[in-house]
């Protein structure tokens, strides 16, 4: 993969001046309709948004702050399927002439920073980096098992981080630097995951 092509080559988005502003669930959930058929790509920004609102509200984000990071998480691959081209850059592009919050557009844009050129900042950028590739992992190694997330154990998704045969396509090396840069424990996050995902959607 050649990363300077995905690069977005600029690292300010959308406009202070229209901090606060945000889609309703309804809107972000019609573009979502709009631009996404693919079922399992679906799932997989519905577990990310879910894990990022619940991480907000529990460090202590108020209701606004926490519908922020769910845009950021239900979002930030909404173009993937229909522009994989130009994978980021489409959603950023309809967020900013929507006159969209700078920080949902901002974590969007720092969600794969190799890739996309953009730093994660914001307590919001790093959740969002790091939520992004462990989710995909646990839940494929949630479909293998007979009761899906219940029982699962941190051990469990170690080992098959440590099969880089398994999941083949989830970056083992973003989910270390996500960590480091979130300061955030591997077992204390894959914990997180375990203990939210099971409470968001899931598809065989």
């Amino acid at each position: 993969m050649n990363y300077d092509d995905m690069n977005l080559n600029r690292s300010v988005f959308g406009s202070q001046a229209n901090r606060g502003n945000i889609l309703s669930t309804e809107e972000a959930k019609k573009l979502l309709d709009d631009w996404v058929t693919n079922p399992k790509l679906v799932v997989h920004m519905q577990q990310v948004e879910h894990l990022m609102r619940m991480f907000a509200k529990e460090s202590g984000y108020l209701e606004p702050d926490q519908h922020r990071w769910y845009l950021a998480g239900l979002l930030h691959d909404a173009d993937w399927e229909k522009w994989p081209d130009t994978h980021c850059r489409k959603i950023i592009e309809e967020l900013e002439s929507r006159n969209i919050d700078p920080e949902i557009i901002h974590a969007i844009a720092s969600h794969g920073p190799k890739y996309f050129g953009v730093e994660p900042e914001t307590e919001m950028d790093k959740m969002l980096y790091a939520f992004d590739e462990l989710s995909g992992l646990t839940h494929a190694y949630s479909l293998m098992r007979p009761e899906g997330y219940k029982g699962m154990e941190v051990k469990g998704v170690k080992k098959r981080l440590k099969d880089k045969t398994f999941a083949a396509q989830v970056s083992r090396e973003d989910i270390t630097d996500a960590c480091e840069r979130a300061g955030i424990a591997l077992d204390e996050l894959i914990k997180f995951v375990i203990n939210h995902q099971i409470d968001a959607v899931s598809i065989d």
